[in-house]
């Protein structure tokens, strides 16, 4: 049943002169939100009149002028939430409300009463007028398609003159324009318009609804340029694109309609609707703004717009969904995070006039998000993106040296549970594996005096009292653990670092121990940095397989069992 031979290429128009590929998007397009009318009968749960209200307010909020409300004439719940609208004065001044139609007589005149009172309003009605559905659907030919569409243009005109208070503006879409002649979509369109007079001063909306996407987006580019350079009374009207995602490439579809001369774009927030979906409103508008570009929408707060879309529409937003999922601006790979992670510190550093960061393309405090969800944890990152968070999140700057050691902790746990690790895990661990010390393996105190060049220790090491000797304190504590367990540790990294300012700062000490054949890492702070650094050593030490196996089996590592510790 897979067999691609049952179907056909779209065709191109051949349009030779094109002009749209030269041409750049500089200003946004009129918007038109159709959540409420387009989205809302995509859904399995259409809304309720409470949902519609919310949406609406949360549409006005974002700047939209333009917004469809429903097909009043086909629904209670539509027709009753439009007059609540009207009613309750809930439209603004500066805010058109559009309703669909088909070109009935019944359905049109019901749609006026529903409008009954309003400011301004948008009327639009529209008609099959493709090959398919002329052929196999209505069984009419050019002349009786377009008899309907000439009609219902008649139809709005005179229940307009009703409502002579109410701003009229008028809008046609010949329905599935990609599947329509384009000689005949003109003709049509140009038969609507000798009715309404837009040159005579009605203002007029010619809409193009890619209601099926049926071919690339530099051919659907074509049929727009081609359309508006045949219209009649182009110059009077603005030109509306309604793109639908079977092929997923409404957005790309929209712009590239727009170089082709189209003023004006209908669809959703986050793409809901029809199949597989609409113009994405929120991806279309921040792709301008990434462009320089003032969209004209305020996207400021992306996730209160998530909220308002899964709550309404019952409907999740992908984690993936450009500009807005969850995860867009989540680096879990190990060179991205350490990409990121400089290149912001350059940006900043170097005061840059423009946003240029690696793998970011905006900066996601525009969209109200949080360097937090930047870099995030799992078996496929790397040292510096886990040493980030611990500084990111807890002002803990360990020593590059040391990244490694806590890597290797974080992505064994990763990978044995198949996890993202979340931030406070990622402290845990590092408390437990680098901080964390036993009773008895705690400084409780030291004495040091001077002995010609070097320094003579005394250590009390929970109920341990240990000596030793050396060029410094930390030499010394070497020297005393190995005269007590007959093993001597090497310090080969050590740094140490202020915690936070002023007299009564903690210092902070890591240090990394060669203890026989083991490399060990440890952090320690306090308030005397020496402190710190001693009990870093010791923690490490502590650490070691050498004094673990010592625990393990009961022995107590008093100097009379040096050799045998040692033999370990």
């Amino acid at each position: 049943m897979f067999d691609h031979k049952k179907y056909r290429p779209f065709q191109p128009i051949g349009l030779k002169d094109r002009q749209w590929p030269e041409r750049t998007i500089t200003a946004a397009p009129h918007w038109c939100s159709v959540d409420l009318r387009d989205g809302n009968q995509a859904l399995v749960n259409p809304m309720s009149i409470e949902k519609k209200t919310r949406m609406f307010k949360l549409l006005v909020q974002l700047g939209f002028k333009e917004i469809e409300v429903g097909f009043p004439s086909a629904s209670q719940t539509e027709y009753d939430f439009l007059r609540k609208l009207i009613d309750e004065h809930l439209i603004p001044d500066d805010v058109t409300v559009q309703i669909l139609t088909q070109a009935r007589k019944e359905l049109i005149e019901r749609s006026f009463e529903a409008l009954s009172g309003v400011k301004k309003a948008i009327v639009h009605v529209y008609n099959s007028t493709s090959t398919v559905q002329r052929e196999q659907v209505f069984g009419l030919d050019r002349a009786g398609i377009c008899e309907i569409a000439v009609q219902g243009a008649r139809w709005l005109q005179e229940e307009a003159r009703k409502y002579p208070a109410t701003d009229w503006t008028f809008q046609y879409s010949p329905e599935s324009f990609t599947g329509t002649e384009l000689d005949f979509a003109v003709d049509i369109c140009d038969a609507v318009l000798d009715v309404w007079q837009p040159q005579h001063g009605q203002k007029a909306i010619i809409n193009l609804p890619s209601t099926v996407e049926m071919s690339t987006p530099n051919i659907f580019a074509d049929q727009v340029e081609w359309f508006c350079r045949q219209l009649k009374q182009r110059q009077y009207v603005r030109i509306s694109l309604h793109t639908h995602n079977d092929r997923g490439c409404a957005v790309a579809a929209a712009e590239l309609g727009l170089l082709a001369g189209a003023d004006r774009v209908e669809g959703t927030l986050m793409g809901n609707g029809e199949r597989t979906g609409n113009t994405d409103l929120v991806t279309m508008a921040m792709n301008l703004y990434s462009q320089g570009i003032d969209p004209k929408l305020d996207l400021s707060n992306i996730q209160e717009i998530i909220t308002m879309v899964e709550e309404c529409t019952e409907l999740p937003v992908h984690p993936r969904h450009p500009w807005a999922g969850e995860l867009v601006y989540a680096a879990f790979s190990g060179s991205h995070q350490d990409a990121i992670r400089k290149s912001v510190k350059y940006h900043t550093d170097h005061q840059l006039p423009h946003w240029e960061v690696a793998y970011l393309p905006i900066d996601p405090r525009d969209l109200g998000r949080q360097y937090e969800a930047v870099v995030r944890i799992n078996s496929q990152s790397g040292k510096g993106g886990v040493a980030l968070i611990l500084e990111r999140d807890y002002g803990i700057h360990l020593p590059k040296w040391m990244h490694g050691h806590l890597s290797r902790v974080v992505q064994k746990v990763s990978e044995t549970t198949g996890k993202e690790v979340p931030s406070l895990r990622i402290k845990s661990l590092f408390e437990q594996h680098f901080n964390y010390v036993p009773t008895d393996w705690t400084l409780s105190h030291y004495e040091l005096r001077a002995h010609g060049q070097e320094v003579q220790a005394e250590f009390v090491i929970g109920s341990k009292s240990l000596h030793g000797q050396g060029h410094g304190v930390v030499e010394a504590l070497c020297d005393a653990l190995g005269k007590y367990t007959g093993i001597r540790p090497e310090v080969s990294q050590f740094d140490e670092s202020s915690m936070s300012v002023g007299t009564t700062a903690e210092a902070m000490s890591c240090v990394e121990l060669q203890v026989d054949d083991q490399v060990i890492a440890a952090v320690a702070h306090s308030g005397d940095i020496s402190t710190a650094a001693l009990q870093a050593v010791l923690t490490a030490f502590s650490r070691s397989h050498h004094i673990v196996a010592l625990s393990q089996t009961g022995q107590q590592t008093e100097p009379s069992i040096q050799k045998a510790a040692a033999s370990l």
